[in-house]
Formats: structure tokens, sequence, C-alpha cells
């Protein structure tokens, strides 16, 4: 994936919101709740801070996400913020008699900073611009199923070095950009990784999205994101490929739990779970998302 396609992307992304300008402001408010922290989560970002059940329908698999996002201080006018992240990302394999053994897990921790801005008489259709910046760290761990009896790892070819156990962790600096108005929003965020486990990964990773609010409690959202792709006999990422999630949502209003929201998604590109950050994977899951 070149990086000269991002902008031409995120023109994509920009011109399907531009298209649902009509939507009247009432109906667009209540499909995305405002959130308490200034910057608003990403709906379809699969590597947001969140609370979430996400079985995937065409795998015996089960994504479980428990964090959040929070600011910790926020100035009277509203225009900066700071906070924390935690946030940790499972796969969990299902099996019989309701059982769920941990396959992998990521986790992650950090502190952030948020400017916001009233864009007032903007010939966009936009009426605020939002910035975040994080400053992270992340880890990723192998849990259940990954040795035999005596012990000894199982299928150490399959991961990224060929050997088992390995260390995955990452420090990171994210700049994430929103423009946003009543029930729609577009965003652009860069990433940059200062230090790597394992070494010779690209420290770049760039993204792109846009939210589409819809009536009766309903949305449409795109996260695109182009990342590093890992070489395993190279042992070092020497190319990008995008990845995408697309997701559509209802928020539960009106059954009075305007926190809580289903959501169907479909994924494809680079897995997000740290262990098998050199594998490429393709499906389709259903659950819900509890926002905080």
């Amino acid at each position: 994936m070149n990086h000269r396609r991002l902008p031409l992307i995120t023109s994509a992304l920009l011109a399907a919101v531009t298209a649902f300008t009509p939507l009247s402001a009432a109906m667009a408010e209540s499909s995305v709740r405002p959130f308490n922290t200034l910057f608003e989560p990403l709906l379809a970002d699969p590597m947001q801070p969140h609370i979430a059940v996400m079985p995937k329908l065409d795998k015996k698999e089960l994504q479980l996400d428990i964090g959040t996002s929070a600011d910790l201080y926020q100035n009277e006018s509203k225009t900066f913020a700071a906070g924390v992240d935690f946030a940790t990302w499972s796969l969990l394999k299902r099996t019989n008699n309701f059982k769920f053994p941990v396959d992998a897990i990521d986790y992650l921790f950090g502190v952030n900073a948020t400017w916001q801005h009233k864009l007032g008489d903007s010939s966009l259709p936009f009426d605020t611009a939002t910035t975040k910046l994080r400053l992270s760290h992340i880890s990723a761990h192998f849990e259940d199923g990954h040795t035999d009896a005596t012990g000894a790892w199982l299928h150490p070819e399959l991961t990224p070095l060929g050997t088992i156990p390995f260390t995955f962790s990452r420090e990171f600096i994210n700049l994430t950009t929103a423009l946003s108005a009543p029930g729609r929003k577009v965003y652009l965020g860069y990433q940059y990784m200062f230090h790597t486990l394992p070494g010779d990964v690209s420290p770049h990773a760039f993204q792109a999205g846009a939210e589409v609010g819809l009536p009766y409690n309903a949305y449409l959202a795109a996260d695109f994101k182009l990342l590093p792709v890992w070489d395993s006999a190279k042992e070092k990422s020497d190319a990008f490929r995008g990845t995408w999630n697309l997701q559509a949502g209802m928020r539960l209003t009106a059954l009075g739990i305007d926190n809580v929201r289903v959501a169907c998604n479909y994924f494809s590109g680079m897995s997000r779970q740290g262990m098998y950050f050199n594998k490429s994977e393709s499906f389709t899951s259903l659950g819900m998302i509890i926002d905080l």
C-alpha cells in the first residue's frame, strides 16, 4: 500500500460524510452520544480503549475488550483536557460447556492531552476541531493453549520470529485530529513508535476514518490504518498494508440504556493482537459495546 493513496482514501471518506449533511441535527445527535472526554472515542477503531464483547461470526473466537479513556482535568472553557488511557484487548477461543480460554492478550496504558477549538463560520460541514496527543505503552502475551502437557511451546514456526516465547513491547506517540458536527465526524491520525521489541519494525503508521449518524440512534463508521507488514524471513518490516474496520451500530436509547450499543464489524487487515502482528486476517463480528 503506497503512502500516496492515503489522501485519496481520506477524500472519499470526507465525501461520504458530506453527503449525509442534510440529516437533521436532532436525529444525528441521538445516534452519537456526547462523551465525558473532550475527544470522543473513535467508534470503529478496534484499538480504542472501550468495553466490548464481540463474537466472530465465521470463527470460533471472541474478542473481549476492557478499557477506557478518561479526562482527569478539563479547563472551564472546555478547550483543553489531560487524561489517561487503559485497555486490554483479548482474543478468546469459543469451546464447549461455555468455556473461553484466552489465546492472547494485549495491555495498554498511557497519558493524553486534548485541545478543542470551535470553527465558527467554517465553509466545511463541521463546527468543531479536536486534537488528541497520546503517549502510550503496549505489551502482548500468549496465554492458554500454547504449550503441551510437558510445558513445551506449540507451533513456534507460526510466530513472527519463529520462536516462543518472544517479547512484544512498544512505546509510541499518537496524534489524531478530528473535525466533527452533530452526527458526523472525519479524522486523521499518525503514530510514531520510538521503541519496539522485536526491532526493525517501521516506526510509522497512519490512520483515517469517518462516522455518520443515522435515524433511530443508528450510525455507520469506518476506520482505516496503514500498518507496517512484518517479513518473517527477513525479520523486519519493509512494506505497508491497509487495514479496515467497518462498523454499523445502534445505541439502545429506546431501552433507556444510552451508553450501550450493538454493533456489527467487518475487519480486514493486520491482526490487532501483538503476538500475531505478522498475521493478516478477515472476519465479521457482532456484539455489544459499552461506553463509559
